[in-house]
């Protein structure tokens, strides 16, 4: 087993048009202003960015971005990342009753040295530490989409 290997699935249901969660979610420069621990989110063009995140664990990742696929259609959008994680993302946006219900599936390989040092030992303690940032980010994108900026969700 690659102790360095990683899979992560949540999904977050949410009181909002399907339409307005993917459209939250595919603006992934604005991340900061909902997702506390992420930290840091810059687009270099059209398909590609930065993005610097921290959890529990006092350790900042950095990673780059880059759009593998944009489907609003079937509400899918699939990042590949590389840098202190290498990998891919996947947000899957659908209905679910009057609201929406996001997906988020990853794999992932630790690149960062000091990480994958603690690889064994600190397994337990890295999966807590998503579980908590997930949790903080459908918290954060929840109290977004109850204040949207005109009163109503963007269509």
């Amino acid at each position: 087993m690659d102790w360095c290997r990683y899979r992560f699935h949540s999904h977050w249901d949410l009181d909002a048009p399907p339409a307005a969660v993917y459209r939250l979610l595919a603006a992934g420069d604005d991340y900061p202003l909902w997702w506390p621990q992420v930290r840091e989110a810059v687009r270099s063009d059209e398909r590609t960015g930065t993005a610097r995140f921290r959890s529990l664990i006092p350790y900042d990742l950095v990673i780059t971005v880059r759009e593998a696929r944009q489907d609003p259609a079937a509400g899918v959008l699939e990042l590949a990342m590389s840098g202190d994680l290498e990998g891919w993302a996947r947000w899957t946006v659908t209905a679910r009753g009057t609201g929406a219900r996001a997906v988020f599936d990853q794999e992932v390989v630790v690149r960062k040295p000091l990480l994958r040092r603690f690889a064994l030992p600190g397994r337990p303690l890295f999966r807590l530490n998503h579980a908590l940032m997930m949790r903080s980010g459908l918290r954060g994108l929840r109290a977004h989409l109850a204040t949207p900026p005109s009163g109503a969700y963007p269509v």
